[in-house]
């Protein structure tokens, strides 16, 4: 076999690498060839067709050429018309010869030249083997007939008047036209528009017919009525039009017989380009069509991506986007996949919609639709998930990727992201603003545990609201709970600001106390000006500086603000004056006062000597209270700063037996070493000195560790917090790590309990096992044995996780059946049990808790609607459920998203208040409950000083709850079947019609009639029996007696004690539950200053962060919490 390599020569000298680098000076003097490759043949015709026919650019040249030629030869035929002088008589030959001026022939024969020459050198150029194809086209035959007599009258000069039909080059024209708009397209590179080219083809043929119609009619009354080609367009719109007045006629049969032929030809040209049409339309109002270039280079819009469009997810956005003023002239451009639905386009149809919506059928993922949208001049671009999907994280995917498709396609366009769940959110982290649904969800939850309505309170700070709801209402809950319901959270520049400029150099607790006193607004958060985080209630020792900005909630904003006079408010308190009721509506508004003092600081505090004061605990003891407020001082003094138990526990743990202690101390402070997923924010928490085996977080088996099995045998100190969830799922974490922040008191944690549909997996075990006091059971709420084993009867609160395999069903709206019965279930069973439901839809929640005969119910539907009508975004607001904090849905924080485009701060601040995020020296959320001790402040002014001047705290709202006002209905009638049987036999009859069922029942079908007319029928069997029967007849009575006796809720005690005696657990603490149902809650945001306190009143607050006060604290001051905050974290921060 031959050496392949030995045949090979060497390289030449020249061929070195000094050659190479010198570049082709070296290669001047080589033998080799230059090769040219073409992509067409080299040949005469090959590059004529190439530039007539395949270059776009020349091609387009030609044919606009061609079309010029075409309009100038009818603008001739015009001329020539007008020109010439009516003919005299009626002879044929003036149908075939005209008046035609030298000059004007010259001209025809020149275009006619050119245009011949054109058509033949395409004609070959095109040809492709058969001559009779290219022969029989219409153009080429119109071309023949319009060029070749001229052409003849060049070497016959007696036909140069012979008549040509040159007014059909404009249907040469026409076709010269749809040729050269293809071309353009093909020139520019962009895809054509087939509703445009329709368009420009009907428009053109109908033209073609017209003015075919007009000079054929006016050449061919030459031999009759000499009509002029004015009479001619006249005569040709009013047939067309089919209107048809009968003053213009054709006379002759060869006029008339064109014109029936134009007709015909009209009768079925214009329908089938029509048809088309509509055809066209349909599909685009599918599609969408695009939007304007120009409408997007001078008006401002937004995208919205969505996977599936409902109703109520449009007018969520819609309602809240166009809320705020500065949005009204904006355009909202929807990018959607699938078709309209019929519920969305009859709302798009809507005038106040239609004009600034416009929907677009396409995907995220092309440009070409992201082309037509106008994505890169578009001011944002929302992107939300599609939350009723099974597969939530498939959802996320498809999020994920149309989030980097508008990122790749429009860098500078920012980006709102919704995410489903937690694990994902570290891919779109380059996005603007992104809200991921289970973080708040289950944060929101925990909170709403130790803070009632938490999520009430958020949902309410999120919407945009005038505060006008629920002011038609008789009832004075519903106005106070309506106006406070307009607060939100606004910001402002401090020395740009009419409400805190004053305070400039002052501390925070002074400028917010004031500011609330002066203005009714609540100071909650500052940020610096090289600072982008925002801190809530940094505390006494923080100095607002003029260029801070400042976050607070009022009605409405500082610029929407009128100011008055002394004089005007004055006048307008006078007015106001008649009314002093215990509970007054808020008295801050719109309109604020201007240098008046609403509550004078000297003037509380010596009305408030007379009585008694609270005082916080000292370490010595309990000692006497103090006769007045505190004023809060311009500057934080440190030594009476006191901040709240919270770092310390060791005052907790002197007072408490040893084992208390001993329990205690197993307990650190610090940051949780595990985290299920990336991207979670890190919290300072309450964490174990070792991690509990699995085997010890299983509440329902006993393992080597521990034999309980039950939540009962535990013996926990303090109530359970049970959560219902399907699985485990990331989000998971972020339920348990706000309750066992460090700010958390050790002695009030609350042992939580995850009932879970599924087998939790070892990840999440392994995140969750740091934490004390945290277990987890399989078991479902559907059985009752599994509630029971978890600890139902002696549990503070029961969250209710909607599952993710219901959330989707055929029936939009029945995606929460199952929830929403397994619930009243509980509500039944364990009537005293604070449940909180998280729902899918919102229109769900007037079902929970449900009572079919309640009449305040009813009436609250009936307010439902009115304010609904009335246009409110929040009309299910004055429901009981949510107003009381009992009902959640996740589709109510959609808003914060919306929001955030105009307030880029919303969803940082949201996030504070939950504790998702902590930053070194902002505030966290809590509450405190008025007592008796605490009514002697009187006022929410005077605890608002209160609590500035000593703690340092800022309240922003109050929970409040009442006893429901009961009217006679049979819901709300409670009469018991002993009383009724005393007083039987002394009614009438007719009487006992007002006997109603226990008020716990909703709408039981063992109605009490049934009961009677067996009682009765045990009675007459007694008294008509035989005597031999006579003792087991009065123990048969004697039985149906004590069923009747027996309520609906005391036989489901008797149900639920039975099932706990047949596992085992002990009914301690059961008949203990009571019903708790003739009351109502609701919460007032940002209350007036001279809104009365009432016992047990919860009071939402701001609490500085307590390891703020840690670096400027003594250790020789004993007698400060300071100092005892240091110590505990240096005993318990290590893990």
């Amino acid at each position: 076999m031959v050496d392949l390599e030995s045949e090979v020569p060497p390289l030449p000298p020249r061929y070195r690498f000094r050659d190479l680098l010198l570049g082709d000076q070296g290669w001047q003097n080589d033998d080799r060839v230059q090769v040219e490759f073409y992509m067409n043949e080299n040949t005469f015709k090959e590059r004529l067709k190439l530039f007539f026919i395949k270059n776009q650019r020349s091609s387009l040249r030609i044919r606009l050429f061609n079309f010029s030629l075409k309009l100038l030869s009818c603008l001739l035929y015009i001329i020539r018309v007008l020109l010439e002088k009516p003919s005299q008589g009626n002879e044929w030959s003036h149908i075939f010869w005209v008046n035609r001026s030298l000059p004007l022939w010259g001209l025809q024969v020149s275009v006619a030249l050119i245009s011949l020459f054109e058509t033949i050198l395409l004609g070959y150029l095109s040809y492709k083997g058969n001559i009779w194809e290219q022969i029989l086209r219409i153009p080429f035959i119109l071309e023949i007939i319009n060029a070749v007599p001229f052409i003849i009258s060049i070497f016959w000069p007696t036909l140069r008047n012979l008549f040509v039909p040159v007014f059909l080059n404009c249907w040469l024209a026409k076709h010269a036209l749809e040729n050269m708009i293809n071309d353009l397209h093909r020139a520019i590179q962009r895809t054509q528009s087939a509703m445009f080219n329709q368009v420009l083809i009907l428009i053109s043929t109908l033209l073609c017919l017209i003015f075919t119609c007009i000079c054929g009619i006016q050449h061919l009354e030459r031999i009759g009525k000499k009509l002029n080609l004015f009479d001619s367009l006249y005569f040709c719109i009013v047939t067309f039009s089919t209107v048809g007045f009968g003053d213009v006629t054709p006379e002759t049969w060869s006029s008339k017989l064109f014109v029936v032929a134009m007709i015909c030809v009209a009768l079925v040209v214009l329908p089938i380009q029509f048809e088309q049409l509509a055809y066209l339309w349909m599909e685009r109002q599918k599609s969408g069509g695009n939007y304007s270039r120009h409408r997007a280079q001078t008006e401002k819009h937004v995208v919205l991506c969505v996977s599936s469009l409902k109703i109520d997810l449009l007018m969520d956005f819609l309602n809240e986007f166009y809320a705020h003023p500065r949005l009204q002239d904006y355009y909202v451009v929807i990018l959607c996949p699938t078709e309209m639905d019929v519920q969305v386009r009859r709302v798009l149809q809507i005038p106040m919609w239609s004009q600034r919506v416009i929907y677009l059928q396409g995907s995220a993922l092309k440009d070409q639709d992201l082309l037509r949208a106008k994505m890169d001049n578009a001011e944002a671009c929302f992107i939300l998930s599609s939350r009723c999907e099974v597969d939530r994280t498939s959802s996320d995917h498809q999020t994920i990727l149309r989030a980097w498709a508008v990122k790749d396609f429009a860098p500078n366009c920012p980006l709102y992201v919704q995410i489903l769940k937690p694990e994902n959110k570290f891919h779109i982290k380059f996005a603007d603003h992104v809200v991921c649904e289970e973080e708040f969800k289950y944060a929101m939850l925990a909170l709403n545990c130790i803070c009632p309505a938490t999520s009430t309170l958020i949902t309410l700070l999120v919407h945009t609201s005038r505060g006008q709801e629920g002011q038609q209402s008789p009832e004075q809950w519903q106005k106070m709970y309506g106006r406070c319901s307009g607060n939100e959270v606004y910001h402002i520049v401090l020395e740009e600001s009419t409400f805190f400029a004053e305070y400039e150099g002052k501390s925070f607790t002074y400028a917010s106390f004031h500011a609330h006193k002066k203005f009714g607004v609540c100071l909650i958060g500052v940020r610096r000006e090289d600072n982008k985080n925002i801190l809530l209630n940094p505390g006494p020792r923080y100095i607002m500086n003029a260029s801070d900005i400042c976050f607070y909630i009022n009605i409405t904003k500082e610029e929407n603000s009128a100011f008055k006079n002394q004089d005007q408010q004055r006048k307008s308190n006078l007015s106001r004056s008649f009314y002093h009721g215990p509970s007054r509506l808020p008295v801050h508004s719109i309109i604020a006062s201007m240098g008046t003092v609403a509550i004078d600081l000297q003037d509380t505090s010596c009305r408030a000597s007379s009585g008694p004061t609270l005082a916080l605990p000292s370490e010595g003891g309990k000692e006497l209270r103090r006769p007045s407020i505190a004023p809060v001082l311009e500057v934080a003094d440190t030594s009476s700063i006191q901040t709240c138990d919270l770092l310390s526990d060791q005052s907790e743990d002197e007072t408490t037996p040893d084992e208390e202690t001993s329990s205690n101390l197993e307990y650190a402070k610090g940051y949780p070493p595990y985290s299920p997923y990336i991207g979670s924010s890190p919290t300072f928490c309450h964490l174990l000195q070792e991690k509990v085996p699995f085997c010890c977080l299983r509440l329902d088996k006993s393992c080597q560790h521990n034999y309980y099995e039950d939540a009962k045998a535990y013996g926990f100190k303090n109530k359970l917090i049970i959560v219902a969830a399907e699985t485990a799922g990331n989000g998971l974490y972020n339920f348990i790590v706000p309750l066992r922040a460090y700010y958390r008191p050790k002695k009030e944690l609350n042992p939580i309990v995850l009932l879970l549909d599924n087998p939790p997996d070892m990840h999440f075990l392994d995140a969750i096992c740091w934490f004390p006091m945290v277990y987890y059971m399989v078991g479902s709420i559907d059985n009752l044995d599994d509630l029971l084993r978890c600890g139902v009867t002696f549990a503070a609160n029961m969250v209710v996780v909607d599952k993710e395999s219901t959330m989707s069903a055929e029936e939009d709206y029945m995606a929460d059946a199952k929830t929403i019965v397994n619930v009243q279930t509980l509500f039944r069973l364990f009537s005293s049990l604070s449940i909180i439901t998280e729902l899918t839809h919102p229109a769900n929640m007037r079902f929970m808790q449900f009572r079919a005969k309640d009449c305040y119910s009813l009436a609250l539907s009936k307010l439902e609607k009115k304010e609904r009508e009335r246009g409110s975004n929040l009309a299910f607001m004055f429901r009981l459920p949510f107003a009381a904090g009992r009902v959640f849905s996740i589709s109510m924080l959609d808003t914060l998203l919306y929001q955030s485009f105009v307030k880029d701060y919303m969803i940082s601040i949201t996030r504070l208040l939950l504790g998702l995020d902590t930053i070194p020296g902002s505030g966290f959320l809590c509450s405190m409950k008025i007592t008796e001790d605490d009514l002697w402040i009187r006022t929410y002014a005077r605890l608002y000083q209160k609590l500035c001047s000593s703690t340092g705290d800022v309240p922003i709202g109050i929970y409040r709850t009442e006893s429901q006002k009961l009217t006679t209905s049979e819901s709300q009638i409670s009469i018991s079947v002993e009383e009724w049987e005393d007083t039987k036999d002394a009614k009438e009859p007719g009487h006992h019609r007002s006997i109603h069922r226990n008020s716990t029942s909703s709408d039981q079908s063992d109605h009490p009639l049934l009961r009677r007319k067996s009682m009765q029928w045990a009675r007459r069997l007694s008294r008509k029996g035989p005597k031999h029967s006579g003792k087991t007849a009065e123990k048969i009575t004697q039985q149906r007696l004590n069923l009747y006796r027996r309520s609906e809720r005391q036989e489901l005690a008797e149900l639920v004690k039975n099932r706990m005696k047949h596992l085992g657990l002990s009914t301690v603490g059961y008949d203990e539950m009571n019903d708790h149902q003739s009351t109502l809650s609701y919460i007032l945001i940002n209350p007036s200053p001279d809104t009365r306190l009432e016992l047990n009143d919860v009071v939402y607050l701001i609490r500085p962060d307590p390891l703020s006060y840690l670096p400027n604290s003594e250790p020789s001051r004993k007698n400060s919490i300071c100092n005892a905050a240091v110590q505990d974290s240096r005993e318990e921060t290590q893990l």
